[in-house]
């Protein structure tokens, strides 16, 4: 009694046609408008990268100029917005509260009510501008840190370091968070960009999408992976234990290794590639490597015992961390990234919309059910 044979979770279903994202799962590739993720990678910046989502090309040089100034000059938030972080409960997780403020921040939008493309686009520029400062001000404010002012002559990795730290980073790490920005943009239809785009499908605004994204990418089987690993390495370390025996026990019991394997890839996540050597580099250069030692060891383990390849958190817990990147930041600095390829989904969706109503395979009792008057149940 169904339209069409059903698929668990919707695996293999083309859900819709989409310029933004192309997948070979089988061949570990990832591409941003055709263009090879290890090409935007090793030569690209997130600014970049973000242009060519939103305007299906790569910019020229007066192009990126205009556009870096304009994403960096709307690093502005409302201070109503700075209230909420500071009034928000102490047991408030990033997540939560990012979550939160992306909503509040549609009514201090000066676009609130049109959802044409032009206005998606300068809604774009600034939720994309916004979420890193709300990252990284609410870390400040829940810690009794002083907050940081934006530095728009900052690049948008910089400018994140620097509010999150309030250092100036190195060179070495504004290039390596700036790749992981890349690295995390978009990936096609993953749970958070599909409610993104089933209710952005509904006509509804931007925001209302951007928030039903992350809510989508709090749930820890779509965010959070890396912060479990991150989690693991902590405890093997705090145990003084051999990486690789500690695995072995957690498999003995049947326990689940997060950061490894994944729903699209069948051979290595392209994204780990860039993590791994951005995880040995930077430990290189603060001169302790021992969660990428410690990760390595587990990785070449589950390789050979498991035939399971890391995927894209695996490598970004030891990155973040030694950025000096707490673990539950991890997952809203997924956001800080994903709101690039999340907005330019709802522009396509609004573009060329038409609403997403999958059907359902009914396997309630036969129809036609008796109905039993409620003096004979």
């Amino acid at each position: 009694m169904s339209a069409a044979p059903a698929t668990k979770g919707l695996e293999g279903i083309v859900a819709t046609t989409s310029s933004i994202c192309w997948i070979d799962g089988d061949a570990g590739v990832l591409s941003y408008r055709g263009i090879d993720i290890h090409e935007l990678a090793s030569k690209s910046t997130f600014e970049e990268v973000t242009y060519l989502l939103w305007y299906g090309a790569l910019p020229t040089t007066s192009q990126l100029a205009t556009f870096s100034k304009e994403l960096a000059d709307a690093r502005e938030l409302d201070p109503k917005i700075v209230d909420l972080l500071k009034a928000v409960p102490a047991t408030a997780t990033p997540m939560e509260v990012l979550r939160t403020a992306v909503s509040l921040a549609s009514m201090y939008d000066a676009d609130e009510k049109d959802s044409s493309h032009d206005a998606n686009i300068r809604k774009s520029f600034r939720l994309t501008a916004q979420i890193p400062m709300i990252v990284a001000l609410f870390d400040r404010i829940r810690k009794g840190l002083p907050t940081v002012d934006a530095d728009k002559s900052l690049s948008h990795a910089g400018n994140f370091l620097w509010m999150l730290n309030a250092e100036k980073p190195s060179e070495t790490a504004t290039k390596a968070f700036d790749i992981a920005l890349i690295l995390h943009a978009d990936h096609e239809l993953n749970a958070s960009t599909f409610a993104a785009r089933v209710i952005a499908a509904t006509l509804s605004d931007m925001h209302s999408a951007i928030t039903g994204a992350i809510g989508a990418l709090k749930g820890p089987l779509h965010g959070g992976a890396n912060e479990a690993t991150m989690k693991l390495l902590f405890a093997i370390e705090k145990a003084g234990a051999d990486p690789v025996e500690y695995v072995k026990a957690m498999f003995a019991r049947k326990e689940k290794i997060s950061g490894f394997g994944h729903r699209v890839y069948h051979t290595e996540d392209p994204r780990a590639t860039h993590l791994r050597r951005m995880s040995e580099e930077l430990g290189k250069a603060a001169g302790d490597t021992k969660y990428f030692d410690m990760s390595r060891q587990i990785e070449l383990f589950i390789k050979a015992e498991k035939k399971l390849n890391a995927n894209v958190d695996f490598y970004s817990a030891s990155t973040y961390t030694t950025l000096g990147i707490d673990i539950d930041l991890f997952t809203p600095i997924f956001a800080v990234s994903r709101i690039s390829g999340w907005a330019a989904h709802v522009i396509e969706q609004h573009d060329n919309n038409r609403l997403i109503r999958p059907r359902a395979e009914y396997t309630g009792p036969e129809y036609p059910a008796p109905y039993v008057p409620i003096e004979s149940r």
